[in-house]
């Protein structure tokens, strides 16, 4: 039976290897990599290969979510699992409309971790329940639908601008221009019908985008 190839991408190291131990009792899973951020997951899986990646969203670098496009394009055939703090919307829609194939918050319990990686490395797709759930409530109306109409890299800027970051610091984060960044805040302002950084940033925090510990000021 051909083990299932697992790469680990997390910031916090005893998280990672608190996923390693679970994986590698498994007989038919092992661990060929790990990473602590976007780019160096890119970096590793263009050469391991893994069948599946376990990836959480919030990084520092690139983030998450464009880790998750780039990987699509570096390695096509690896299958991406987010396993995030963040439960609600708009978190689960952008990761799966990057490429992600299932999402799990990082409340689950170990075994249903297990299962996702088996679903995702036999082809199939896994939202644990509560998630799926939200996505379905997100997409009826309000403030989490105006959310989940952000683009990926529009939503990484609104975070940014949430935790106070000024343009050029998101423009260097993001590996963007600052005037790329400009275009990027008038138009989730505009989306999201707010007009001040108080309002937005209120927003994120109603949302769980922001923790209020985090605000700015």
């Amino acid at each position: 039976m051909a083990m299932i190839r697992v790469m680990l991408v997390d910031d916090h190291a005893v998280v990672r290897a608190g996923f390693r131990r679970l994986i590698e009792t498994m007989a038919d899973m092992e661990v060929v990599g790990e990473a602590a951020s976007g780019e160096e997951a890119c970096r590793q899986a263009a050469t391991l290969r893994p069948d599946v990646v376990v990836l959480d969203i919030s990084m520092p670098g690139i983030g998450g979510l464009e880790t998750i496009g780039r990987l699509a394009r570096v390695a096509p055939e690896a299958r991406v699992l987010v396993l995030s703090v963040h439960e609600n919307e708009p978190f689960p829609s952008l990761a799966l409309e990057r490429g992600a194939s299932g999402y799990l918050t990082k409340r689950c319990a170990p075994e249903e971790l297990i299962t996702a990686v088996r679903e995702l490395a036999h082809g199939r797709k896994y939202l644990a329940s509560d998630v799926a759930r939200r996505i379905a409530l997100g997409r009826s109306d309000g403030e989490p639908k105006r959310l989940a109409s952000l683009s990926p890299r529009e939503f990484e800027v609104f975070a940014c601008l949430a935790r106070g970051r000024l343009v050029n610091e998101i423009a260097a984060n993001l590996n963007l221009s600052p005037k790329t960044v400009h275009v990027h805040r008038a138009n989730l302002l505009a989306k999201l019908g707010v007009k001040t950084t108080a309002e937005l940033v209120a927003l994120a925090v109603r949302h769980g985008v922001l923790d209020v510990t985090q605000a700015p000021g």
